[in-house]
């Protein structure tokens, strides 16, 4: 029987939705429960087969998505959280998000998200997109709900410009991610078994 906390990773369609399944492989190693859930504009990018072999567990790609008993899969993904982190997150997905907006996997599960749940939001976008009023609205709104942000870090963006609008490191994304899971005065890293 597993001990594992459960993390459900969310990615959204950014470029960088690739740099998700390194995310969800650092996070499977260190014994974590990882659960993806890729929104349509993420599959896009990427394919959920390489998070399905990397966290050895389905794919979430659809609100209609069958489980095994007769909880619809974005509930029970919602009551089991203990960590909702979405990564990359879209300026579209953090204005869902802000809103409270629920037409997907990923926006049902956040909306249906147990209280004991903490929420990481890294960021990748470009930076004009980061920087609108619109977006630090939603950003501020959420942080007042207790969402937190990692990043965007500033550097060349697949859109041609360089500044902000990044995402962050995926290593420090996954460093954050085990920082809020490992209870008070225990070392992220040394998990018991």
């Amino acid at each position: 029987m597993s001990t594992s906390k459960n993390i459900i990773l969310g990615v959204t369609g950014s470029i960088a939705a690739h740099k998700a399944a390194d995310l969800c492989s650092q996070l499977t190693k260190q014994n974590y429960s990882v659960r993806v859930v890729l929104t349509a504009d993420a599959q896009k990018f990427i394919t959920p087969l390489p998070f399905k072999t990397l966290s050895r567990a389905p794919v979430v790609t659809d609100l209609y998505d069958e489980t095994h008993g007769w909880q619809p899969a974005h509930i029970q993904l919602a009551d089991e959280a203990d960590l909702l982190l979405i990564a990359p997150a879209t300026a579209h997905f953090i204005a869902r998000l802000a809103l409270g907006l629920a037409n997907d996997a990923l926006s049902c599960i956040a909306l249906a998200l147990n209280p004991r749940a903490a929420v990481l939001v890294a960021p990748a976008m470009n930076g004009k997109m980061w920087l609108h009023p619109a977006t630090q609205h939603n950003v501020a709104v959420l942080r007042q709900r207790g969402v937190e942000f990692i990043g965007p870090e500033k550097g060349m963006l697949s859109c041609g410009y360089e500044g902000i609008g990044r995402l962050w490191p995926v290593d420090r994304i996954a460093a954050r991610a085990v920082a809020l899971l490992t209870p008070p005065g225990r070392t992220p890293g040394r998990r018991r078994r």
